[in-house]
């Protein structure tokens, strides 16, 4: 009888506990669901980099050299389901010293469930070359073309304000033709903005539309095309009035980029009034209203994921004559400490038209770094 009322009692006992470990799990449980973080937190990436430079140019009459902080930019990514979206913050010391420039260069957010269709609305890069997207650093060189940055969105000979070839506006892109291995054999892109460069709204309630389309008929190799048509709101004319000035613009490209090896070469073609001065609205028409130019590069590796040669040489004509043309020969190395820190040496020659001593020298030195 004893024994029996020992067993009954141990079973209750037991049962008891089992009940008190399981209301102790469940309370852990409760709590940590109510303190979990969400998703769209735990997701959201912050890198950044920033470009130190030293520049030396002989340019007779205005021999410059000095140390800048030639960029900084912090980054946030995140993901909310199917959406992508980035937050961009830069500075530069692109009004001199002592005179910083900070300001909002990216915001957008993009759909990105399928890779044939993709949606991006905000602020984000032009859909307008080759050259125009690709990573400062990434780019291999003391600063992009001459006439990447004088006809798409840098100091863009219209006059709009520098903008790093950015807009605010949506964008519809994709791959397509899949190959039996699934590389895709086509992109394409288009986007509607509004035309007035970062942080600004539209002036004329007219937008700018650019596309692009290329192939990629062998991995590493891409050969395409870009178009613009818009217009500039706001442009002072010779009799003082203010008028809308339309703006015509394509792009030719090629590059392979494989193991290493880059080689670029991009033509833009520009029809359209323009200032010739950024953040000036005053229309100079003696630049005519045409203007192109042109660039070739090759960067090869001396020692893979250590050093890399390269050799660059451009031309930019403002006016659409030789008698306007800026053409540089440019050399150097770019030498790699590590994937995050890196250095980047390069002379060169500039043939200046414009000047009356057509010729000078330029060398530049930057260390680069990303975190």
């Amino acid at each position: 009888m004893m024994a029996k009322k020992f067993y009954v009692m141990t079973a209750w006992l037991l049962l008891a506990f089992i009940g008190a470990v399981q209301a102790e799990e469940q309370e852990v449980q409760n709590t940590t669901a109510a303190t979990e973080v969400p998703a769209w937190i735990q997701n959201i990436k912050f890198s950044g980099y920033g470009m130190l430079q030293y520049q030396g140019v002989d340019k007779e009459g205005a021999h410059t050299n000095s140390f800048n902080l030639r960029l900084a930019r912090f980054i946030l990514d995140g993901k909310i389901g199917d959406f992508d979206w980035r937050a961009q913050i830069q500075g530069t010391n692109a009004k001199g010293p002592g005179e910083p420039t900070v300001q909002l260069v990216d915001l957008y957010t993009e759909w990105r469930k399928h890779p044939e269709f993709k949606i991006r609305i905000g602020q984000f890069k032009r859909a307008f070359t080759f050259e125009n997207p690709t990573h400062p650093i990434t780019q291999g060189w003391r600063g992009y073309a001459d006439v990447i940055n004088r006809l798409s969105g840098f100091g863009d000979r219209a006059g709009e304000k520098s903008s790093g070839g950015r807009d605010i506006g949506v964008q519809l892109a994709g791959d397509i033709l899949p190959t039996a291995s699934g590389r895709k054999l086509l992109h394409y892109q288009v986007g509607v903005y509004n035309g007035e460069g970062v942080n600004r709204s539209d002036k004329n309630n007219q937008k700018d539309i650019i596309g692009g389309l290329w192939v990629m008929p062998v991995k590493g190799v891409r050969i395409g095309a870009f178009g613009w048509k818009g217009s500039h709101g706001g442009m002072t004319t010779k009799d003082g009035t203010n008028e809308n000035v339309p703006l015509n613009r394509y792009c030719l490209s090629a590059e392979y980029d494989k193991d290493q090896y880059t080689f670029r070469a991009e033509y833009i073609h520009s029809q359209g009034w323009g200032s010739g001065v950024v953040g000036n609205t005053t229309i100079n028409y003696a630049l005519g209203d045409k203007a192109d130019g042109w660039y070739v590069f090759g960067i090869v590796p001396v020692i893979k994921s250590k050093l890399h040669a390269k050799a660059r040489y451009q031309s930019y004509r403002v006016s659409k004559e030789w008698g306007s043309s800026v053409n540089q020969v440019e050399c150097g190395v770019n030498y790699y400490f590590s994937k995050n820190l890196e250095l980047h040496l390069e002379y060169s020659h500039v043939n200046d038209r414009t000047l009356a001593n057509h010729n000078y020298n330029l060398i530049d030195a930057e260390l680069d770094f990303r975190f």
